[in-house]
């Protein structure tokens, strides 16, 4: 919301390191964010695989899967009922002009970079039943150097020891700031690694509720500026 880049705005013109930190490739980012020019330097994408400099145009950190194995395990999805989407080079890579479609309807002006089909950042599957959920986790057995997060439709997927706290603490280390000066907010399951990289655990009132366990503090609903409101009261 207008009200939360506001308070965004207000942090980093006090000196704070604003990061976006999200499960989505670099181009996919909230289009109400990339308008505001100069509001952040660095960012972590696809859900730590990746850390860049916007500024010097560079990437600081990077773990990304092998080619080889995602195809095959891709290609052991093809007979249940998924659709399949990758995140390759910062851009969504969709199977399927329908997906193509529906990624640009579900991400909206967010969308910068949706192309159909080097080595991989992640793979999402979305299911459609509780039984194709426990086969694609059956799969994903056979691939121990694969890390993944679930969601209620669909499963991330990305390469072992990558997360947004392992992302976060190399770019930490790279600037010289402190666990202890780390405030980070999230909502989802795969901001919990985050969270063990943060001096300041906030979890949004709309989060999960096993993130909402490990935070210091349980803030507003996303509906209600509750970003915004915790950037005031406990960063700013």
């Amino acid at each position: 919301t207008e009200e939360t880049i506001r308070t965004i705005r207000k942090a980093a013109d006090a000196g704070i390191i604003i990061v976006p930190t999200s499960g989505r490739p670099l181009t996919c980012l909230p289009y109400q964010m990339t308008q505001e020019k100069g509001l952040y330097r660095y960012t972590i994408t696809s859900n730590g695989a990746q850390v860049v400099d916007l500024e010097e145009k560079k990437t600081l950190f990077r773990m990304l899967m092998k080619r080889e194995r995602v195809v095959q395990f891709l290609r052991e999805c093809e007979e249940l009922n998924v659709v399949r989407m990758t995140h390759i080079q910062h851009r969504y890579v969709m199977e399927g002009p329908l997906m193509e479609v529906a990624g640009r309807i579900v991400y909206g002006r967010d969308v910068d970079g949706i192309r159909r089909v080097n080595d991989i950042e992640e793979v999402q599957v979305y299911f459609f039943s509780g039984r194709t959920r426990r086969k694609v986790a059956e799969i994903l057995e056979g691939y121990p150097e694969f890390s993944s997060a679930f969601g209620s439709k669909y499963v991330e997927i990305f390469a072992k020891n990558t997360s947004k706290g392992t992302a976060l603490n190399a770019l930490a280390s790279r600037l010289g700031i402190a666990k202890e000066e780390i405030a980070c907010i999230g909502d989802s399951a795969n901001d919990l690694p985050m969270f063990e990289a943060a001096g300041l655990k906030i979890a949004m009132g709309n989060a999960v509720p096993e993130l909402k366990k490990k935070a210091d503090i349980v803030a507003y609903s996303n509906h209600i500026d509750g970003a915004a409101k915790a950037i005031e009261q406990y960063i700013l």
